[in-house]
C-alpha cells in the first residue's frame, strides 16, 4: 500500500463522515419512523415499544423489556446490537438509542464510500467527484433516515455499499486485494441477510465474484481468494438463514392475501371476473382493499377455509400467466412507486423536534426529487434509465476501457433492481413505495457507478529504478 493511497483513503473517509454527521444531526437529528415492523428486531434486543409504533414520528430511544419470540432474520439486528452495546458503554439507559445507531451508520457508510473510491483507482480530482456521487445516493433523503431506524432497509443499503467497495478492491493486487476480501465478506453478509428480499443478491454476488480477476493473475492465484470468499459467505448465510424464519415464510400467506385483495382484485377492474379467475367466490368482493391485519379481513370469514389454497403463490402465478396485460399494468404501477422513492407514511423527525406529524426532511433530496418528478411516467421512464445503465455497464464490462471491475458492479446492482421490482411489484401488494426502496436504491447506485465508469484510471507511477553503484574502472599498471 502506498502512503498516497492511504492518505486518500483516510481523506475520503473523514470527508464523507463529516458530511454524513452534519447531514444527520444538524440542525436536529433525523431518522425513519417505524411502520410497525420494528418489533421483530427490537424484541431480539430486549427492547420495547412504549405503545403502538407511530408512523408520525421517529422514536429515538427504546427502553428495556423481556425478550420476546421473533424468528425474523435481519443483519440489521447485528448493527443494532453493536449500537446497543456502545450506547450502554457511553452511559445510556436505553437498550437502543437511535442517535448512537445513526452515528454508527455514518461511520460504516463512510467506510464503504472510502473503500469504493480507493477501489476505483482515480485521480484525486476524480476521486472527489466519485465521493460526491456516492454521497448523493447514500445520503439522499429517501434513504438516509433508515440508517437511524429500527427497520432493516438500512442494513441492505449499507451492505450494498460495502459489497461494491470490497469487489472493486479485490480486483487489485497485494494487500488491497485481501482488504477487499474482508470488506466483501462483511458487505455480503450484511447485504444478503438484511431482508428476505435481499436473498436475491446471492446468485448475482456469486457470479460477480467469479469475474474478479486482478491484473496478471491466473490459475490458483486468481481463483483461490474469490472461492474462499464465496465459501465463507455461503456457509455464513446458510447458518444465519437456518437459525430463524428463512425467507420470511411466516408472512407468505399474508403477502399473497395483499397481492390478491390489494393488487389483483383492486376494485378498479372487473372484480367479479378477477375473483372467478382466482377461484374465489363473488361474495369476497367485500374484502377488496382490506389487509391481513384488518378487523374485517377475509380470513375471519367462516368460508375462508374453503378457499385458503387459492391465496397462494401458485394460484397467483397462474393468474399472472393467464393475464399478461394485467401484469404489465401492475409493473407500470410498481415503476411509478419505485420512482416516487419517498415513503409517504413515515415521518423523519422526533416527537419533540417541533415538526408536524409525518414531516419529511429535505436536506439532500436531489436524486429522489428527480425520480419523483418523473414518477408518473412509470415504465416509460424506468426502462430507458435501466437501458442506459445497462449500456454503460456492458461497455465497461467489455474491458476496452479498462473498467471491467466497475462494469461488474453496475450489472450486479442493475440485475438485482430488475429482479426486485418483480418481487415487490407482483408478490407484496401493500406498502409498495417502501418495498420498492430496494429497487430504486440499487438503481441509483448502479447509475452512479455507470457514470463513474467513464472516468479513467489514474496512471500508476512506474516503480523507482534501483540505484546502481557507479562502475569503477580498474587501471592496470
Amino acid at each position: 500500500m502506498k502512503i498516497r493511497e492511504i492518505r486518500l483513503t483516510l481523506g475520503v473517509f473523514f470527508a464523507a463522515l463529516g458530511v454524513l454527521l452534519v447531514r444527520f444531526l444538524v440542525p436536529r437529528p433525523i431518522g425513519m419512523a417505524d411502520n410497525g415492523d420494528g418489533w421483530r428486531i427490537l424484541c431480539q434486543l430486549g427492547a420495547r415499544e412504549l405503545d403502538r409504533p407511530s408512523e408520525y414520528f421517529v422514536r429515538f430511544s427504546y427502553g428495556p423489556a423481556p425478550a420476546c419470540n421473533s424468528e425474523y432474520i435481519s443483519s440489521q439486528s447485528w448493527i443494532d446490537k453493536i449500537a446497543s452495546e456502545i450506547g450502554q458503554l457511553l452511559g445510556s439507559s436505553a437498550i437502543l438509542n437511535l442517535l448512537v445507531l445513526g452515528v454508527l451508520g455514518c461511520l460504516l457508510v463512510a467506510g464503504g464510500i472510502a473503500a469504493i473510491v480507493v477501489g476505483l483507482r482515480l485521480s484525486v480530482r476524480n476521486s472527489v467527484i466519485a465521493t460526491a456521487a456516492l454521497l448523493l445516493v447514500a445520503a439522499d433523503s429517501a434513504f438516509f433516515g433508515y440508517f437511524a431506524s429500527v427497520l432493516s432497509e438500512g442494513a441492505a443499503f449499507l451492505g450494498m455499499l460495502l459489497l461494491a467497495g470490497g469487489l472493486l478492491l479485490m480486483h487489485r493486487t497485494g494487500p488491497w486485494r485481501y482488504t477487499g476480501a474482508v470488506v466483501t465478506v462483511l458487505g455480503a453478509m450484511i447485504g444478503i441477510n438484511a431482508k428476505s428480499q435481499t436473498l436475491l443478491l446471492i446468485p448475482l454476488f456469486a457470479i460477480a465474484l467469479l469475474f474478479v480477476r486482478p491484473e496478471g493473475s491466473r490459475g490458483l492465484a486468481r481463483w483461490a481468494l474469490p472461492l474462499a470468499v464465496l465459501a465463507v459467505v455461503g456457509t455464513g448465510t446458510a447458518l444465519v438463514q437456518g437459525a430463524g424464519d428463512s425467507a420470511n415464510a411466516e408472512y407468505r400467506e399474508a403477502n399473497m392475501y395483499h397481492v390478491v385483495f390489494n393488487g389483483i382484485v383492486d376494485g378498479k377492474h372487473d372484480t367479479t371476473a378477477d375473483l372467478d379467475a382466482l377461484g374465489l367466490p363473488p361474495e369476497f368482493a367485500k374484502y377488496v382493499g382490506t389487509g391481513w391485519w384488518s378487523a374485517n379481513a377475509a380470513w375471519r370469514d367462516p368460508e375462508y377455509a374453503k378457499y385458503r389454497d387459492k391465496i397462494s403463490r401458485r394460484n397467483v402465478a397462474q393468474y399472472y400467466l393467464d393475464h399478461p396485460v394485467r401484469v404489465v399494468e401492475m409493473l407500470h404501477r410498481s415503476a411509478q412507486e419505485t420512482l416516487t422513492a419517498r415513503v409517504p407514511n413515515l415521518g423523519s423527525f422526533g416527537e419533540h423536534a417541533g415538526q408536524p406529524p409525518l414531516a419529511k426532511e429535505y436536506r439532500i433530496p436531489v436524486l429522489s426529487g428527480i425520480t419523483g418528478w418523473i414518477a408518473p411516467l412509470g415504465l416509460f421512464a424506468l426502462l430507458p434509465i435501466w437501458l442506459l445503465i445497462g449500456w454503460a455497464g456492458l461497455r465497461a464490462f467489455r474491458n476496452r476501457t479498462g473498467r471491467r471491475d466497475v462494469g461488474i458492479v453496475v450489472l450486479m446492482f442493475l440485475l438485482f433492481a430488475m429482479g426486485q421490482i418483480l418481487v415487490s411489484g407482483l408478490a407484496e401488494g401493500i406498502e409498495n413505495v417502501k418495498h420498492q426502496q430496494l429497487t430504486i436504491y440499487p438503481t441509483l447506485l448502479a447509475a452512479a457507478f455507470a457514470a463513474l465508469s467513464f472516468l479513467p484510471k489514474r496512471k500508476e507511477e512506474p516503480p523507482a529504478a534501483e540505484e546502481r553503484e557507479p562502475e569503477t574502472a580498474s587501471l592496470s599498471a
